[in-house]
């Protein structure tokens, strides 16, 4: 794997990289001009959650990898939507005393190097949890796989969000998350 010894990892504020921040989610994810709008707004209120926790990659300045979390809150939208998914399978104790990771986007150009592994590894170590929660989308992806390989596990699958027709996984992990160079 190739050291990344041009990037840096900083905590940024969110709600001023947020513009930054989704130009990553976009080029990761593919997102189109109206959702990336949306998650604007989205991010806007997220900035704003106690404890929010927001780190940045940067290259010369410009941000090729973003990553935030905050505690996880019953009441907030996505554990509503996750909470009959996970309770059906008996984890319904995932909601409480943990570290969502909320979004967490490399470029592409910088995918395949560690980079994701740094800024998931680095969010939960600031986290000050014992567990952190997140949803992938429910396929085979390089993302899946980054997180089975720091210790997620599956708590629920086929979860669907309102808006989407991609079905999501809900994974959770034990910290501190497993050392992948061991």
């Amino acid at each position: 794997m190739e050291q990344l010894t041009e990037v840096t990892i900083q905590p940024i504020d969110l709600a001023a990289w947020a513009p930054y921040a989704l130009e990553v989610q976009s080029a990761a994810f593919g997102l189109s001009p109206e959702e990336i709008a949306v998650r604007l707004h989205i991010v806007g209120r997220h900035a704003e959650q106690p404890g929010v926790l927001a780190l940045g990659a940067l290259n010369a300045g410009r941000l090729v990898g973003f990553g935030y979390g905050m505690p996880n809150r019953r009441e907030h939208w996505w554990s509503t939507v996750i909470q009959p998914y996970l309770e059906a399978r008996g984890h319904g104790e995932w909601l409480d005393e943990v570290f969502a990771v909320t979004e967490l986007h490399v470029l592409p150009d910088y995918q395949g190097r560690g980079l994701g592994s740094a800024l998931i590894r680095a969010l939960c170590e600031q986290s000050g949890r014992s567990r952190s929660i997140l949803s992938a989308i429910d396929a085979e992806t390089p993302a899946r796989r980054l997180y089975r390989s720091l210790g997620y596990r599956d708590l629920a699958r086929a979860v669907r969000f309102p808006n989407t027709d991609r079905p999501y996984a809900v994974m959770g992990a034990r910290l501190p998350l497993l050392d992948r160079s061991a």
